[in-house]
């Protein structure tokens, strides 16, 4: 995991391929506790759902996760309330994963 954490999102403008479901597989092993998630576009992201004891909790870490995804240029879908925050992350410009959305989510689970 340190080495997706150690490095940084590049920008993605698309015309490049979402990786593979082999190279998502290679990469997911890489993080904890993500799970890959196809849509009903066949679409696939990364999912995981945190807990925390009280809505305080879950805002801090949803405004830390706000400022890194700044930083890194790279934004997922937050979905938050009490006690809990579920992430989403994919690469719109691809329709589907890259390396920038393992980058994140090891950055995320850092936290």
């Amino acid at each position: 995991m340190s080495e997706l954490f150690e490095k940084k999102c590049v920008p993605c403008e698309g015309g490049v391929p979402a990786l593979d479901i082999s190279e998502i597989h290679k990469y997911q092993k890489k993080i904890n506790g993500w799970d890959v998630i196809k849509n009903e576009k066949n679409i696939y992201f990364l999912e995981k759902k945190f807990t925390f004891k009280n809505f305080v909790g879950s805002q801090k870490f949803v405004n830390e996760v706000g400022r890194i995804s700044e930083e890194e240029g790279h934004h997922p879908e937050i979905l938050f309330g009490w006690g809990y925050a579920k992430i989403n992350i994919s690469t719109h410009a691809i329709e589907g994963l890259s390396e920038n959305d393992f980058i994140l989510a090891s950055k995320i689970d850092k936290i």
